[in-house]
């Protein structure tokens, strides 16, 4: 399978980042800061520098990773200031993606509404009401542009947003009838928070064209105790899970990028050290 990183998990200096590339034997870069700016934010000089550097050094992208739409809120409407803003950022993603080849372009989704479906009661006294319908319009515009620039978008499964589980990856792409155009981008450990376990129950949910993306890491989470701990890969609660997905990926033909995540630090903040840690687990896993 195709096997890269989210190349600031280990600096946002890209040239080193490419000599850890080397050393471990990956292939494909996801960028989402270089140096201290984030994708979508970089001059036009400094992306034809990045462009250069990797494809010199073999490196294909396979993702420009900015947070398009997180920290929208139930109040955000269409066109507003902070979704107009979001959407120019989206737009000059999108523009770097085709400088420097980029098939894919993520995106976010609003923050979390707790319960958004209710049924025997809970319809009337606990769900969010519209909280799921406001947000599709604020969604549908970035399915639009990315029609007529001719790229595919990946919505992540993130902690804290509206689309925090494969199922509502799934649900959202099947409201904005953009399947094909949008797809997700599947991170089994944010989806431990909401308890979606990632094999079989995930993976079954977006096996059959929903699934574009990979993000790998591992996890402990303490939901009552609103506690997330990031752990040396194979030692989280996806341990048991990952040998299981890396099967069924190679059974089903998988032929996107998984990108190790590389947010896991030994107890020292150094992000590079928890990667040395982790990486040969995760090429013996899915390599």
């Amino acid at each position: 399978m195709k096997l890269g990183v989210i190349c600031d998990g280990i600096s946002r200096d890209l040239a080193h980042t490419v000599d850890v590339m080397d050393e471990f034997g990956l292939e494909y870069a996801e960028l989402q800061f270089v140096g201290d700016t984030e994708v979508g934010d970089h001059s036009a000089q400094e992306i034809k520098e990045i462009d250069q550097l990797l494809r010199g050094r073999g490196k294909p992208v396979s993702c420009l990773s900015r947070h398009i739409f997180a920290g929208m809120t139930g109040a955000n409407k269409p066109g507003d200031e902070l979704h107009t803003k979001h959407m120019d950022a989206l737009k000059r993603v999108i523009d770097m993606a085709h400088v420097v080849g980029s098939p894919l372009v993520r995106i976010m989704t609003p923050k979390k509404e707790q319960i958004l479906w209710g049924h025997n009661g809970a319809e009337k006294w606990n769900v969010a009401k519209g909280a799921w319908d406001g947000m599709l319009p604020l969604i549908a515009p970035a399915i639009d542009v990315a029609k007529d620039a001719n790229i595919r978008l990946v919505v992540e499964t993130g902690n804290g947003t509206m689309v925090n589980s494969n199922y509502t990856g799934r649900k959202l792409i099947d409201d904005l009838d953009a399947k094909g155009t949008l797809q997700v981008l599947w991170d089994p450990a944010n989806n431990c928070w909401c308890h979606e376990r990632a094999f079989p129950d995930g993976y079954d949910e977006v096996k059959d064209g929903y699934l574009g993306h990979i993000h790998i890491k591992d996890v402990i989470v303490d939901t009552p105790r609103a506690t997330l701990t990031v752990k040396k890969m194979g030692e989280g609660q996806l341990a048991d899970q990952f040998s299981s997905m890396a099967n069924a990926l190679r059974t089903d033909g998988y032929d996107g990028v998984i990108s190790f995540e590389s947010v896991y630090h030994p107890g020292n903040n150094n992000f590079e050290d928890g990667f040395r840690q982790s990486i040969g687990l995760f090429k013996e896993l899915f390599a």
